[in-house]
């Protein structure tokens, strides 16, 4: 760096958190970014709960880190984000990148997997697979935490309305079905299966977001997901009919064969 650019760097000073026992991450977030946007920074260290204390009754405040710029105070991690103009996620806001993230990974596992035993990773084999794997971590997300997943279906899914213990069945049967399909076998269990709870939610989020025109949040992602009810879990319920009839077709001799 020459020494024109050495005097014109921005500077900004953060005070954080370093104790043997806690570093803050926040703190290190912070550090990561103003390096990442051009300021030197010196890095101020808090290293006792008295120490920081004392520095948050000084500059009347509740948290730190706390960033200075140009001895302004910018103020903690998400302060400075919208300082630099960054996006600042807003706690609870409806977000599709969790189900993104997830049909990317499904998507490329599946893909990965028919390169790995055919040498081809586009195969009707991985189309078939990119569906399984998405029901069986779907599944996997909704069994982290049950309960909360069958207060959020309960809004919404007709059968769980009438018969409360399909709401906690619900991710046990999608998960056993994505299995034995991700695996070919006992096709004359998991195509009823799939066909079953496929019908059953597709019927019932059409009635509740396009029908009744309700706006909730999908529990296709778990629980505690922020996805909103609509296209993604109608998709998904659409997703495991066509997997099912697809196999049931080619169980029958009527589908496309798998390449060997």
């Amino acid at each position: 760096m020459s020494v024109g650019n050495r005097k014109s760097q921005k500077t900004a000073t953060v005070y954080r958190m370093v104790m043997d026992q806690h570093v803050c991450p926040y703190g290190l977030k912070t550090n990561d970014l103003l390096r990442r946007n051009g300021f030197k920074v010196e890095d101020h260290w808090l290293t006792s709960r008295e120490e920081t204390d004392a520095f948050k009754s000084e500059h009347q405040v509740e948290t730190t880190p706390q960033t200075f710029i140009e001895g302004q105070r910018i103020g903690g991690y998400d302060d400075l984000r919208r300082h630099l103009g960054k996006p600042v996620p807003v706690k609870g806001a409806t977000s599709y990148k969790p189900v993104i993230a997830l049909f990317s990974m499904t998507l490329l596992m599946a893909l990965a997997a028919s390169f790995a035993i055919y040498g081809n990773p586009f195969t009707v084999r991985a189309a078939e697979w990119f569906i399984a794997f998405s029901m069986a971590i779907l599944a996997l997300l909704k069994l982290q935490n049950v309960e909360s997943f069958a207060t959020m279906f309960l809004n919404y899914d007709l059968l769980a309305k009438r018969w409360v213990p399909y709401s906690y069945i619900y991710p046990f049967a999608e998960g056993f079905a994505g299995i034995l399909m991700i695996a070919g076998i006992l096709t004359w269990l998991s195509v009823p299966v799939a066909l079953f709870i496929g019908i059953v939610g597709a019927v019932s989020v059409f009635k509740a977001v396009y029908f009744d025109r309700r706006e909730l949040k999908c529990a296709c992602v778990g629980g505690s997901s922020n996805v909103p009810l609509g296209f993604v879990s109608l998709t998904e319920n659409l997703m495991m009919i066509a997997m099912a009839i697809w196999m049931a077709l080619d169980a029958l001799g009527i589908g496309v064969s798998h390449p060997v």
